[in-house]
């Protein structure tokens, strides 16, 4: 399948360096790049991406606005965020404003190219630190479970880390079924990112 990407990043050797990873990969597709999020909108209805790859630190419109306008705007593309350390509350806020994960610039090249394939399945590319960072912010929640036992099922296998489409080959139901559960977990949780679900489950069912 494939996987049309766009690249966010002040560093034109960090976009080279990104450019010559993808070209490794015969499902991956570089479509356009950009130093900073100035024209994101234009960028986004001009090369139609499945994949933003957005560094959270750029001169200008930085990534945090870039992230909220391209969500905003055009809710179907996913947005992974990079950044070059670990700062949980840029993280946390672009999870919030649903950016499907983050890497770290000094992850793997192979990590990568998972993290791009993973969140264009719709999965959640996260580690536990940060899902229990968005618990902070978490009103106190019944512990009562208001899933049913396919619901709660479906959230642990998305808490780690799978794609709906792996989650219906695992549990041999369709990938319209897993779509449906998501939204009714949203709903029955009041939430409405995959990092919010992802962190109610570490609080309430882990």
């Amino acid at each position: 399948m494939e996987i049309r990407i766009f690249i966010y990043d002040d560093s034109k050797d960090r976009r080279d360096s990104l450019k010559s990873l993808f070209q490794l990969d015969e499902n991956l597709v570089f479509v356009g790049e950009a130093a900073n999020c100035a024209n994101v909108l234009v960028e986004m209805e001009e090369t139609f991406p499945d994949v933003v790859l957005m560094d959270i630190n750029m001169p200008g419109v930085d990534g945090l606005q870039g992230l909220q306008l391209i969500k905003k705007n055009h809710p179907e593309i996913k947005v992974l965020m990079q950044t070059a350390y670990d700062d949980s509350n840029k993280i946390f806020f672009s999870i919030k404003n649903g950016a499907s994960g983050y890497i770290l610039k000094s992850d793997k090249s192979q990590k990568i190219l998972q993290a791009i394939e993973e969140v264009h399945e719709g999965g959640a590319v996260m580690n536990p630190a940060i899902a229990m960072k968005v618990l902070e912010h978490f009103k106190p929640t019944d512990k009562k479970n208001p899933l049913t036992p396919k619901e709660k099922e479906t959230l642990i296998l998305l808490a780690e880390g799978m794609s709906y489409k792996m989650i219906a080959g695992k549990l041999g139901i369709s990938y319209t079924t897993v779509n449906t559960h998501i939204k009714r977990i949203y709903e029955k949780l009041h939430i409405s990112s995959m990092g919010e679900a992802i962190a109610w489950y570490y609080k309430n069912l882990h």
